[in-house]
């Protein structure tokens, strides 16, 4: 499943988060599971991953008993910081209280389709830099070698 788009969404006084319907209504228990992985990360914003995309991505890593002391210092920082996070009956998870002081995103937030997880950004933070993002997308896109091209240009160009 690939999520796109964005919503403005509240953090509730009991750490309630709503997951928007548009996500909910394409979402199956047997390819996508019942819970969510939710790690903090930079730029006050969180990821959302669904579990079992979590899980596939996470068991592709190559660990070992006795792991180099690098890899070892990932594995209890990211995983360490990560949570599982159940949906209850309203499509709502509860973010960490943890996460949200970690990250510093407020109760108003946007959540952000990025493909194969979602974000959560601080509402503010998301409204100051669109425009930048909004300016910068043509280059990305060229960056990672999608979009359109000019007409008779190719990608390679």
């Amino acid at each position: 499943m690939i999520f796109t788009g964005h919503a403005e969404l509240t953090i509730d006084a009991k750490q309630r988060l709503a997951i928007p319907a548009k996500h909910r209504a394409r979402m199956t228990p047997e390819r996508d599971g019942n819970a969510w992985y939710c790690v903090p990360w930079g730029g006050k914003k969180l990821m959302l991953y669904t579990e079992k995309r979590f899980e596939e991505m996470a068991e592709k890593g190559d660990f070992s008993l006795t792991p180099d002391p690098e890899v070892a210092s990932v594995a209890s920082n990211y995983f360490g910081m990560c949570e599982r996070l159940e949906t209850d009956s309203a499509g709502r998870i509860n973010i960490p209280r943890h996460h949200q002081d970690m990250t510093g995103i407020g109760n108003e937030v946007v959540m952000v389709g990025c493909g194969k997880y979602l974000e959560v950004w601080d509402k503010a933070e998301w409204e100051n830099g669109l425009k930048e993002r909004f300016a910068a997308l043509p280059a990305l896109v060229k960056k990672i070698g999608g979009g359109p091209t000019a007409p008779g240009q190719t990608k390679a160009e």
